[in-house]
């Protein structure tokens, strides 16, 4: 299977230049995260990509640290932030369970379209409660699985996947239950506080998560 961060740090121009792919879902997914973020924490989000969701929620946090691991993804991020003028926003390569630790741990972490790409999912479940305070929260929104009636392209990438990732041309991705990704969670001291969906074609639960202690 070809190695993660060589495979995004090929993609990463064109997923750069890429539109959004559901704008409403997108925009709906910003507008509910803002909703648990205030001016004073300390927010990390990882597989940041190329920034462009961290340079949209970082005015309304105190401090903000995008970490991804393609170092190319990151390089553009950086770019992106310095065109804008961003001063509170701190870019790394770093896969999740390289995360530098901190003096303070984060406020909140958030990993949006990311939880299915990851292989070692309960490890890195671990590594994000390890960064957070007791309280804070884990704000992810990841694909789990097809729904009934979902488009047969969908269905048609289930089968295709492992000769495409033989090939190089895919990451690795996980095909999980919603209820098993929840458990997952909260396996990990986390209390599931909402789950949202905002497209209809596919399962991507938007969910919120507590670190109990």
């Amino acid at each position: 299977m070809v190695d993660s961060a060589q495979f995004w740090d090929s993609q990463a121009e064109k997923y750069a230049k890429q539109p959004i792919a559901n704008e409403a879902a997108y925009d709906a997914t910003l507008d509910r995260t803002r909703h648990y973020l205030d001016e004073d924490q300390r927010v990390l989000e990882i597989g940041c990509g190329t920034g462009t969701t961290a340079l949209k929620l970082c005015d309304g946090v105190g401090t903000y640290v995008g970490s991804d691991i393609s170092s190319s993804m990151i390089r553009i991020a950086i770019d992106e932030a310095v065109k804008k003028g961003v001063a509170n926003v701190a870019f790394q390569t770093a896969a999740v369970g390289e995360i530098r630790d901190q003096n303070t741990p984060f406020d909140a972490v958030l990993g949006f379209n990311l939880l299915h790409l990851l292989p070692t999912l309960d490890d890195d479940l671990r590594k994000i409660a390890s960064v957070l305070k007791p309280g804070g929260l884990f704000i992810s929104k990841t694909f789990c699985g097809l729904r009934p009636g979902a488009p047969l392209k969908w269905r048609f990438m289930k089968i295709a996947l492992p000769l495409m990732q033989m090939l190089g041309k895919a990451p690795f991705v996980r095909f999980q239950k919603e209820s098993e990704l929840k458990a997952a969670i909260e396996a990990q001291g986390f209390e599931i506080l909402e789950t949202r969906h905002f497209v209809t074609d596919f399962s991507v639960p938007f969910i919120v998560a507590r670190k109990l202690a």
